[in-house]
């Protein structure tokens, strides 16, 4: 079975790493990060991404200037928003996206 690429991108990368952490704990998930826009579209780019995965800290221009790159790559990742709350919820968000996508 092929694990589900998980592009976070947050500013602090202490708060990546811990992100990412939590994200790679799930045998089926392969968390991959950024602290810049430049880097992650490079990173999108590289392989298949799922879920871009925009942490505290990306303000809404960014945002929504990455989403309009990423959709013209790829027109069906998954875009969530997570502002921390600790690793279930983090685990709880991924999982409500990919059911609601049909996953």
């Amino acid at each position: 079975m092929h694990r589900l690429n998980i592009l976070a991108i947050h500013r602090d990368t202490k708060i990546l790493a811990t992100v990412l952490r939590l994200i790679n704990t799930n045998e089926h998930w392969n968390g991959i990060g950024s602290t810049s826009d430049e880097e992650a579209v490079e990173m999108f780019y590289r392989q298949p991404v799922g879920i871009v995965l925009f942490c505290a800290g990306i303000d809404s221009e960014s945002e929504e200037n990455l989403k309009a790159v990423f959709s013209r790559q790829n027109p069906s990742p998954i875009f969530l928003q997570h502002y921390g709350g600790g690793s279930g919820l983090l685990t709880a968000e991924i999982y409500e996206a990919l059911a609601k996508q049909g996953h």
